[in-house]
């Protein structure tokens, strides 16, 4: 699953309007047009990918790691509000391609501020089975003994829940 795809089921699955997502990326720090959203949640064509109805895009905008963590930044941002940063805290690590799907939980997570129950009920309405154990090795920093990296699988069915719980 690359960025494209993870932030067009995000804006499914919280039913996020086009004027809404320029409104996020500029929380987030970064300036796109509303005639730049389109572009940005179109599916890349994946030289894997099975699905005989994506087409070559030029116009389309590839989203990298810096755009996506930008963009869910923000979400946390328009959700909650601006906070303002406390002295002497250290500035977040650069998210990297391995670690991309934690950090969708996470933000995710704070955004809509959900607890670890909540999870669980929306993993559940996602089609997956996950113990307190296992999400919360998911949550842990990278390099702990217990932290587990989350698949595509496991942030998809999220997602699917997601959509779920807020579309239905």
């Amino acid at each position: 699953m690359d960025n494209n795809d993870i932030l067009i089921r995000t804006r499914y699955a919280l039913d996020i309007k086009n004027r809404d997502m320029v409104e996020i990326f500029k929380l987030g720090g970064m300036e796109v047009t509303r005639e730049e959203v389109p572009k940005i949640l179109t599916k890349t064509k994946d030289e894997f990918d099975d699905e005989v109805n994506v087409e070559e895009n030029d116009d389309q905008i590839k989203c990298d790691y810096k755009m996506l963590e930008s963009f869910l930044n923000g979400f946390i941002t328009f959700k909650r509000g601006k906070q303002d940063a406390k002295p002497g805290q250290p500035k977040a690590p650069e998210t990297t391609k391995d670690h991309v799907n934690n950090m969708l939980l996470k933000k995710l997570k704070v955004a809509l501020q959900l607890t670890t129950e909540d999870m669980l009920d929306i993993l559940d309405d996602g089609g997956i089975a996950v113990s307190k154990g296992e999400l919360g090795a998911i949550f842990r920093k990278p390099g702990h003994r217990n932290y587990k990296e989350c698949g595509d699988n496991f942030a998809r069915k999220f997602l699917k829940g997601l959509a779920v719980r807020y579309r239905a």
